[in-house]
Formats: C-alpha cells, sequence, structure tokens
C-alpha cells in the first residue's frame, strides 16, 4: 500500500518541534475537507490522548506519525518535505490524492464518472467559480449533473455542457454513457415522473 512520506529533512524538523512538547507527543497529519476542491492537508501535534484505535500509526526514527481512518485514502502517495532554500526554510505538504477520492476500475460507473468530474472537469470549471457534481445516473446510462457555484443561472451552462462536460464523459465512457443532462433540465422532466 503507498503511503505517505516523511522525508528525512522534514523528520529532523519535526523531531525538534517535539522535543520542546510533553514527552509523548507524536505527529498527526490529516486532511480537512477531504475529497472535496477545498482538501487541504494538514500536521498538528498529537499528544498521547488525542491518539484514536481507528488510526493508522507510522514509526518513524525520532517518533510516531498518526493519520485518522477518515483521511488515510486521501493521504495516498502524500509527501511532507522541509526544504531550505534562498528563501528560508519551509515545510511541503504534496497530497495529490486529497481533493479526489481513488477509485478502482470495478468501481461503479457512478463513482467512475464522479471521479472524472472531481479530476477532469471541476478544475476546468474553478476558474469561473463553478463546479459540477454528479447526480445520478438514469438507468438508460444519461448522466445527470447538478451545477453549482458560478455555473448556477450562467446562460454558457448549457454549452459547457454541451460542448465540453459532455463530449469528454462520452468519450472516456463510450459504451456506457448514453448522455449528460443538467438536473434543473432533467427536472423540467420528460420522463421523471411515472
Amino acid at each position: 500500500m503507498s503511503m505517505i512520506t516523511i522525508t528525512e529533512s522534514a523528520q529532523q524538523h519535526f523531531g525538534k518541534l517535539l522535543a520542546q512538547q510533553p514527552e509523548g507527543t507524536n505527529i498527526r497529519v490529516f486532511v480537512v475537507n477531504p475529497g472535496t476542491q477545498n482538501a487541504e492537508c494538514g500536521v498538528s501535534y498529537c499528544p498521547p490522548e488525542a491518539v484514536e484505535a481507528s488510526d493508522t500509526k507510522i514509526e518513524l526514527e525520532l517518533f510516531d506519525a498518526y493519520l485518522d481512518e477518515l483521511s488515510l485514502p486521501f493521504l495516498d502517495d502524500a509527501e511532507i518535505d522541509f526544504v531550505t532554500d534562498k528563501m528560508g526554510s519551509q515545510l511541503t505538504l504534496k497530497a495529490p490524492n486529497a481533493k479526489v477520492r481513488k477509485v478502482s476500475n470495478d468501481a461503479t460507473l457512478m463513482e467512475r464518472v464522479d471521479y472524472a468530474i472531481q479530476t477532469q472537469v471541476n478544475p476546468q470549471l474553478a476558474g469561473h467559480g463553478g463546479n459540477v457534481s454528479l447526480a445520478e445516473i438514469t438507468e438508460d446510462g444519461i448522466a445527470i449533473l447538478q451545477f453549482g457555484g458560478g455555473c448556477n443561472g450562467c446562460s454558457m451552462v448549457d454549452v459547457t455542457l454541451k460542448e465540453g462536460i459532455e463530449k469528454e464523459l462520452l468519450a472516456q465512457f463510450a459504451g456506457e454513457l448514453t448522455g449528460v443532462r443538467d438536473i434543473t433540465e432533467h427536472a423540467r422532466g420528460e420522463h421523471s415522473y411515472y
């Protein structure tokens, strides 16, 4: 299982900080708002009484790092480094998977489409302050999308949807998805109410 990397220099850095803390204090690595565009990776002190039974413990030479159950999947391939350059020293936290829930190939179509939206579509819309989420996939393979943020009531939604998103998703899920609709259009519902 690929896990988090805490570089040698970062370990030294935490070791120095922990030396000034009460004995038995370790560190906790976590993700705030995991699986969303606002995900942030963080590190805090973890006194012994803050350790939960469900935590994953990584034993390092100078201390242990604890990862809580919820953050765990999002810390895959994360790296904590302590970099010193002309500007001084700083801790860098890279968590490439904090914003997206990892999905496996045998995940449901819903999960895979949702992953594609989070990783490919939303970063493109973020510049416009908009975002999209997957509301449902109908039995006939139509992905129903909910537009939020700056996309709400934006007249470009139809264009964005048809031109970009639909093309991208249909190409990627050829043979599985048959179309993409906006939830408002779906709610007006040709066939929502049998």
